[in-house]
């Protein structure tokens, strides 16, 4: 039996949580993407088809941000069952200056056949912007410090 649309945005959540790409783009389907409307320059606002998002979330590990817990969670069932809203918070570390980030996130994405086809990440940018000038000024980590 294919996963209802909530079941599956659980799990990309869970995933997506738990760094673990490979889950994560799994649950996507071929040509589905993820688009991300409102990010700084420098950030792609769009990735496209199951294995570019793949490449870029291997890329990106381990690179600005890890989150540790989402807060506030949220799922919004709608009238279109292919269709869900999540909003949450996520609550983590700039991995460059170790300081913390909470970042308001609200998430539309659309479900078919069991697989994400779209995920629009709306994100606050003026905390991700923030928090990569600080990762900037900070620059490179060195030994003893």
């Amino acid at each position: 039996m294919t996963a209802t649309s909530r079941e599956v945005v659980e799990q990309v959540l869970a995933a997506g949580l738990a760094q673990d790409t490979g889950s994560f783009v799994d649950l996507f389907a071929e040509d589905g993407y993820v688009e991300w409307p409102y990010v700084p320059a420098g950030i792609p606002g769009r990735v496209e088809g199951r294995e570019q998002l793949r490449e870029f979330l291997t890329a990106q590990a381990g690179g600005l941000v890890k989150f540790e817990e989402y807060r506030n969670t949220v799922i919004h069932e709608t009238t279109d069952p292919e269709v869900v809203i999540v909003e949450y918070e996520a609550h983590g570390t700039v991995i460059p200056t170790g300081a913390p980030l909470r970042q308001t996130i609200i998430a539309v994405l659309r479900i078919q056949a069991g697989l994400v086809v779209s995920y629009r990440d709306y994100l606050n940018p003026l905390v991700l912007a923030e928090a990569l000038a600080a990762a900037d000024s900070a620059g490179p980590a060195t030994a003893g410090s």
